[in-house]
């Protein structure tokens, strides 16, 4: 799916791009007769896609999601354990080096908010560019799974990470040594995802959300993300250090000015007011 926006050289062989008019950048897998099955042209392909969206100035959040019925089968099992593992070394470690560039790396520290849109399959290894989206917002109906198990092996990459960052250990353990699939539905149970809506209102609650996201100051949110990212694994005397240094970074090199127009507001103007919409009426 090219748009007017795209030129020849940003047309993938596995991923498709379209940004619109709102700020959204939709960043799609693209391999629907393989239920988007992420192999190692999928890789290098998602890395240089996150590149030109985080570069792109029109860009304001991003949407991941996949074309077809699947958001992602996971990894490509015949490209990945036939063809890799069967190939000399430095081929499998190129090609777990690119996985993880773009999967958790990229993703946990892109610059600009992220919301994965779940719209159907989405098993093994396609949990952990899940899991480093920001925010996920499932098809109620879509299909989760761990099947790993049934194939001889644990979960591969950094999935089992992935899942200790969002699901309880119950949860997570059931899953994985079973191999038992689940719904949207018990996603958003175990907080895999935030919310689970009906296949026909999927594109729209999360356009709703991104348009949210794109409406606020973009440097003020990635400061707000990372820092909570990052304090995760400090101690409280860290986390303060680490916080008060963040926040004065984000204020005093905002070209956009939040601070200061968010305290005009809230103390001079009175127009806003924390769970009010403007003028401090209820939204």
């Amino acid at each position: 799916m090219t748009t007017a926006h795209e030129s020849a050289t940003d047309r993938y062989e596995t991923v498709t791009i379209e940004v619109d008019d709102s700020g959204i950048g939709w960043l799609a897998f693209d391999r629907p007769a393989k239920r988007n099955a992420m192999n190692p042209t999928l890789n290098r392909e998602m890395t240089l896609a996150l590149e030109r969206l985080e570069a792109d100035e029109r860009v304001r959040v991003v949407v991941l999601t996949g074309n077809g019925q699947a958001w992602s089968a996971g990894m490509d099992l015949k490209e990945y354990f036939r063809e890799v593992e069967q190939a000399p070394p430095h081929v499998e470690n190129r090609a777990r080096r690119e996985s993880a560039e773009w999967q958790w790396r990229r993703l946990i520290h892109f610059a600009k908010p992220t919301v994965a849109m779940v719209n159907g399959w989405c098993f093994g290894g396609a949990f952990t560019p899940l899991v480093c989206c920001d925010l996920a917002i499932a098809d109620e109906d879509a299909t989760f799974g761990l099947s790993e198990v049934n194939w001889g092996i644990p979960p591969g990459g950094l999935v089992s990470r992935a899942l200790a960052e969002t699901v309880p250990s119950r949860d997570a353990l059931w899953f994985i040594m079973t191999g038992e699939t689940f719904d949207g539905r018990r996603a958003e149970r175990m907080r895999l995802v935030n919310e689970a809506v009906p296949a026909e209102r999927l594109r729209t609650r999360t356009v709703e959300v991104a348009t949210r996201l794109a409406g606020l100051n973009t440097h003020v949110l990635r400061a707000a993300k990372v820092g909570f990212k990052k304090v995760q694994q400090l101690s409280w005397d860290q986390a303060e250090d680490y916080l008060y240094a963040k926040l004065d970074a984000a204020t005093g090199h905002d070209p956009e000015q939040g601070k200061q127009q968010g305290l005009t507001r809230f103390l001079d103007e009175k127009s806003y007011r924390p769970g009010l919409g403007a003028h401090g009426h209820e939204a």
